[in-house]
């Protein structure tokens, strides 16, 4: 159905207030319900899920090592409303149809926090996943300040969960990032970014099954597809909506919590975003970009300004990424080509914020120091319906754990990706820099196994050089990172965050383990720090 762009107002989520405060910590309960939600005025309401009803959910905000606590109450019926495959692992009949858990997506927590998919749990905790550990979740928030977001990560179901709406934002500050002056209060807003598309009496739709050739008799309906992208552009859970700006700085932190869409970012006047943050907080120089490329679950953090616009001028945010990313179609400049709105009003008093030219320090890991290099391949066959299947290393979801880093080791991965999609690969636990991407003979790869590089290491752009939880991996190339596991030790995952490839087996295990230590000589001096030898080399 077609939908008038730029009709509603853009809603900004509420920020949640603590239950309590108390012995150092930070109390919250957060509800997930079913309620109606209202995507557009011509639009009737829509079945929707969401944290403390809204869509998306309240923004959580913490200081730099204030101590939070979450409950997180799941209240969803014992129904689906979306279409579940039960052929597919973690989503069998034997499964609870309604089951949820929270993923803190970018934060640096103790496995039992984490959000594990297999930590699942139903209405009042009646049935748990193997892997649930407590009811109550723990962020010691000591990491950089930074843009992070919550959302479900039930195995099986996740792309079902977060299309559903179980999706909303958390920010760490600190004094710090607050002495730059950086735009702030009313002029600091966020942007959640995702694509749906409706049936014609305003429910979702999402598909049901997926074409493949010669499919076997007992072929999956509900079947899972490669991946989905909507026909409609929901910002802060309004469709395609508008914003007034006062001719000055605003400051928008922008999320991509689409299943499967990248964006390509562009403003119709021709200004540049002023990206000061990526994933992991703030870079160390602004950077200034005519365009932005966002991934499924990255984040950006972006000045515009708009001081020099004249009151009256409408700016259109557009998206030119095509679907797949970035060789199929192009998006439709009626459409999916339209993200939202700003008009511009005239400024309400003095604009005092700044945009420093130093922001902060990143300190770059020495690629000498690490004590591993693991390489990742990202390999496509075909499961025992036919259906496309993207896997990492050749493994799938519950074959063993192979990655099983040291904590406070410093490792290098190497992305390997010889197919034709991108990937945005999250890994749980830690932030890790994108070192380089270096193009290679694919057909050599295929046939032979072997690593041919057809060019030099391309060095990533500025606005890469910070901290990212999540990386963007381009088909033809090996992206390499680099990352340091720890404190914490315990099982974790990493996935492709398009979420029909992670829910199809696209994700695996991480096993972090602890150094183990002997004496070398029990009799030997017990000041002498060489006396050990590591038992897990």
């Amino acid at each position: 159905m077609a939908l008038t762009p730029f009709l509603d107002p853009l809603p900004i989520p509420k920020v949640l207030k603590p239950k309590q405060r108390s012995q150092g910590v930070t109390y919250y309960e957060v509800k997930m319900e079913e309620f109606f939600h209202k995507f557009h005025s011509e639009l009737p309401e829509t079945k929707v899920w969401g944290y403390e009803a809204q869509l998306p959910g309240p923004t959580i905000e913490a200081e730099q090592g204030e101590c939070v606590h979450v409950k997180w109450i799941n209240n969803l019926p014992d129904k689906h409303f979306l279409p579940i495959d039960n052929s597919i692992h973690g989503a069998g009949h034997d499964m609870p149809e309604v089951r949820t858990v929270v993923h803190l997506h970018g934060a640096e927590v103790e496995p039992d926090s984490d959000g594990h998919p297999e930590a699942w749990y139903t209405r009042d905790f009646a049935k748990c996943g193997p892997r649930f550990v407590n009811k109550i979740y723990k962020y010691p928030n000591t990491q950089r300040p930074a843009t992070l977001w919550y959302h479900d990560h039930a195995l099986g179901i996740t792309r079902l969960n977060v299309y559903a709406g179980l999706a909303g934002m958390y920010v760490i500050r600190n004094e710090e990032e607050r002495s730059l002056n950086l735009p702030s209060g009313r002029y600091e807003i966020p942007l959640v970014i995702q694509d749906k598309q409706f049936n014609e009496d305003g429910s979702l739709f999402y598909p049901t099954t997926v074409n493949v050739p010669d499919p076997p008799p007992d072929f999956p309906n509900p079947s899972i597809i490669p991946g989905f992208t909507g026909d409609t552009i929901v910002v802060n859970g309004k469709a395609w909506p508008y914003l007034e700006v006062e001719q000055r700085k605003y400051r928008f932190r922008i999320l991509n919590g689409s299943n499967q869409r990248f964006y390509r970012l562009r403003l119709d006047s021709g200004q540049q975003f002023i990206q000061i943050g990526s994933d992991g907080g703030l870079l160390q120089r602004p950077v200034r970009l005519d365009e932005i490329v966002i991934a499924p679950a990255e984040r950006c953090d972006v000045i515009i300004d708009f001081t020099n616009q004249r009151v009256g001028t409408n700016i259109v945010m557009t998206n030119t990424a095509r679907i797949p990313f970035d060789f199929g179609a192009p998006p439709d400049p009626q459409t999916t080509g339209l993200v939202m709105q700003f008009r511009v009003i005239a400024r309400t008093g003095d604009d005092t914020s700044n945009v420093p030219q130093f922001l902060s320090t990143i300190k770059r890991y020495n690629e000498c120091d690490a004590s591993r290099i693991r390489d990742i391949s990202f390999d496509v066959t075909n499961d025992r319906f036919n259906r496309l299947l993207f896997l990492l290393s050749n493994h799938e979801y519950m074959d063993g754990i192979t990655e099983d880093p040291i904590a406070g080791d410093l490792e290098i991965w190497r992305l390997i990706n010889p197919g034709l999609a991108y990937h945005p690969i999250h890994v749980h636990q830690i932030q890790f820099q994108v070192l380089d991407r270096t193009p290679f003979d694919v057909n050599a790869y295929n046939l032979t196994g072997q690593l041919l590089f057809t060019g030099e290491p391309e060095l990533p752009p500025a606005n890469e050089r910070g901290w990212k939880d999540t990386v963007q991996a381009p088909p033809g190339f090996v992206t390499r990172i680099a990352m340091r596991f720890g404190p914490y030790t315990g099982r974790y995952v990493y996935h492709c965050h398009i979420l029909e490839h992670e829910d199809h087996d696209m994700m695996r295990p991480i096993e972090v383990r602890t150094r183990k230590c002997i004496p070398a000589n029990p009799d030997g001096c017990k000041n002498c720090s060489q006396a050990f030898i590591c038992m897990n080399e």
